[in-house]
């Protein structure tokens, strides 16, 4: 599943609720805990400090409050979300060398948080896709349909999609494992193949295919702009297609440039990880963890990561994003909106 990481793997068999399934432990100095704790924390910091900008753009910067624009803030919230309500456990798991110490009630609590904020993210990931390439090849309907309720509707069904993702393992389909200092999400073979599919392997599909048809429109729209001739006088009339068909293919361009780069950057981040968390349960069965906990705490980090980059990565692409995260970082609130008199774009 997605997030479906949590804390603790193990190590012998267990009954279903892992009672007698037996923690791995990493064996930590106290000069390493120090140094995993400081990059935990930075990393931490990192995410929410770079969410909280995104959001806070979208919101001061009267130009930026245009629906699409609405949906990085949507991004935002649920990477917030995967650094306010998960990583504080999982700092304190890893910090216990992996095992998890805070109760078998609590663990499951903490799976649906892991699992609802991080499906969200993906999801919303999807749903950015799915609007740039509807906002490219119809933009006649596009502006037409989607209002701010519609938004708002797409955004909660969202959060919708990914809670069922977590329901199961609480109402009785596949339970989680817990006890005995252990903290996994529910191994049932069922499960993790419904998990993952829903949760990456069908949102990672429609991002490609979005991603595909974008990079497709753009280049037929460069196909179909007229080719430079050397005449000595344009008429503003006649020159005004032309320029605002360029304009419209560099939309295309970084539209494509932006949506493939977050794709690339999701994929690195979040694929290894659940291949390992799909593989897992066929290779060590479905009572415990068979695989090295370094490398599953690994793994999991390296997932939640694509939330500390997702709003760096707009940033990169939009100038206006940049400059307005200087300019709020330096308190310049009121400045933000004197500079952007016009339009403001990500």
């Amino acid at each position: 599943m997605t997030p479906v990481g949590t804390p603790a793997p193990m190590t012998t068999h267990s009954s279903a609720n892992g009672s007698h399934c037996a923690g791995q432990v990493l064996s930590l100095s106290a000069p390493q805990r120090l140094a995993l704790g400081l990059t935990l924390t930075l990393i931490a910091v990192g995410m929410v400090g770079g969410n909280v900008l995104a959001i806070a753009a979208v919101c001061v910067v009267q130009q930026a409050r245009r629906l699409p624009n609405y949906l990085l803030a949507a991004l935002a919230g649920a990477d917030l979300s995967v650094a306010l309500a998960v990583l504080p456990f999982v700092v304190a798991t890893d910090l216990a060398g992996g095992q998890w110490l805070l109760g078998a009630t609590f663990c499951d609590v903490f799976i649906a948080l892991d699992v609802v904020c991080c499906t969200a993210s993906i999801m919303t990931l999807c749903l950015i896709s799915v609007d740039r390439y509807l906002r490219i090849t119809r933009p006649l309907t596009y502006a037409a349909r989607q209002t701010g309720r519609t938004m708002a509707k797409m955004v909660g069904g969202v959060w919708v999609f990914s809670a069922c993702v977590t329901l199961p393992p609480l109402f009785g389909w596949a339970r989680n494992i817990n006890g005995n200092r252990v903290c996994l999400i529910s191994q049932d073979f069922g499960y993790t193949v419904y998990s993952t599919v829903t949760a990456f392997y069908l949102p990672t599909a429609i991002m490609l295919a979005m991603y595909y048809r974008i990079f497709q429109e753009a280049r037929r729209s460069a196909a179909a702009l007229p080719a430079p001739v050397g005449c000595p006088r344009v008429l503003p009339r006649q020159s005004r297609r032309p320029r605002r068909a360029g304009s419209l293919l560099r939309g295309e361009e970084k539209a494509a440039a932006t949506l493939g780069t977050l794709l690339g950057v999701f994929a690195v981040c979040w694929l290894p990880f659940f291949v390992q968390s799909t593989a897992r349960p066929f290779i060590c069965g479905a009572h415990c963890s068979c695989l090295p906990v370094g490398l599953e705490r690994a793994l999991l980090w390296l997932g939640y990561a694509n939330s500390l980059l997702n709003p760096f990565i707009y940033a990169f692409f939009s100038r206006d994003l940049r400059s307005t995260y200087m300019e709020l970082l330096r308190g310049r609130c009121q400045k933000v909106n004197r500079k952007f008199s016009g339009r403001w774009s990500v």
